[in-house]
């Protein structure tokens, strides 16, 4: 399909006066300036969503698509959004499209934060259902984006990775997300290079920028970094707290530990079973080794047994 064309069954049939000469429809018209391309097909499909025809939808019928462009939200920004949903309604209908491979169920094009409300509110959801290509379907999500809440970089990286990993051409994602090249591969980038269920665990965190987030990847590529985030995200207390704030919670506890100046750094030695039996540290003068009796009980009186045995091997091989 020709991109100009994209989303183009979203329109509507044409007027007469726009199916006959152009210069007709326009006479008396001042000049109208729009988007062009992929992009402003969607944008004029979405504002043309309003004034058609919708159906209401069990939302039990309707599942996610391969990739989803956001985040859950903190509890108690859902909570407040799910309130209004229950007091007001659903005043902004969602879009979606037949499922491509199970019949009688739909896929959702955006309008995932609606959809989540209007199902705990116990209401059928306000939809228009329209046939979308996977490409067509990423396309409008990223004109919905663009005309509310902007996606986090976080988002946005998660976003590109995924669709990525999926198959979908990078003049796709740049289109999706109103990006360059470079600027696609920096955010496929940030997105490869943490854990995802660390990115997920954090949330959103919609005040923290590109270069924090770079820098917790490079943290996190530490020994142990990895272990210690997903201990502090555990935490009940941390869960609760808004995404920003978990995220500076993990930055914290990832950051390299300082030594002072001329102090020896403590280093773990791990035996063959995983096992952290011990520490040490050394400089010029002297190695120190400290057994840990929690970690690997009686070995250190075993290693004192033995330890004659030991310098005498140690003895022959000198000689």
């Amino acid at each position: 399909m020709a991109r100009k064309h994209l989303l183009s069954d979203l329109a509507g049939p044409k007027s007469h006066l726009e199916s006959n000469n152009g210069s007709q429809s326009h006479e008396h018209s001042p000049p109208q300036y729009a988007p062009r391309g992929a992009i402003g097909a969607v944008s004029r499909s979405i504002e043309l969503l309003k004034s058609q025809s919708l159906v209401d939808l069990d939302p039990d019928l309707i599942d996610a698509p391969s990739v989803t462009d956001r985040l859950d939200e903190d509890g108690e920004q859902f909570e407040e959004f799910a309130r209004n949903i229950r007091e007001n309604g659903q005043q902004v209908p969602i879009l979606v499209r037949p499922h491509p491979s199970v019949e009688g169920r739909y896929q959702i094009a955006y309008g995932r934060r609606r959809l989540r409300a209007v199902k705990a509110a116990g209401f059928q959801i306000k939809a228009a259902v329209r046939a979308l290509s996977d490409d067509e379907l990423v396309l409008a999500q990223g004109q919905e984006n663009s005309a509310r809440q902007d996606l986090s970089f976080i988002e946005r990286a998660l976003y590109a990775a995924q669709l990525e990993a999926n198959g979908f051409k990078r003049s796709v994602i740049m289109a999706a997300l109103a990006v360059d090249k470079s600027n696609l591969s920096r955010l496929v980038q940030a997105a490869t290079q943490l854990p995802a269920d660390i990115i997920r665990a954090i949330g959103a965190a919609p005040k923290t920028g590109r270069d924090r987030w770079v820098e917790l990847a490079t943290r996190l590529g530490k020994e142990t970094a990895v272990d210690v985030a997903r201990q502090v995200l555990s935490d009940a207390e941390v869960k609760a707290l808004p995404s920003d704030e978990r995220f500076v919670r993990v930055f914290d506890a990832a950051a390299p530990k300082k030594t002072k100046k001329g102090k020896v750094e403590v280093e773990v030695w791990h035996a063959d079973d995983g096992v952290k039996a011990a520490t040490f540290s050394q400089d010029k003068r002297k190695l120190t080794l400290v057994i840990d009796k929690k970690a690997a009980p009686e070995f250190g009186e075993y290693l004192m047994s033995v330890l004659p045995d030991i310098y005498a091997s140690f003895k022959k091989t000198k000689r």
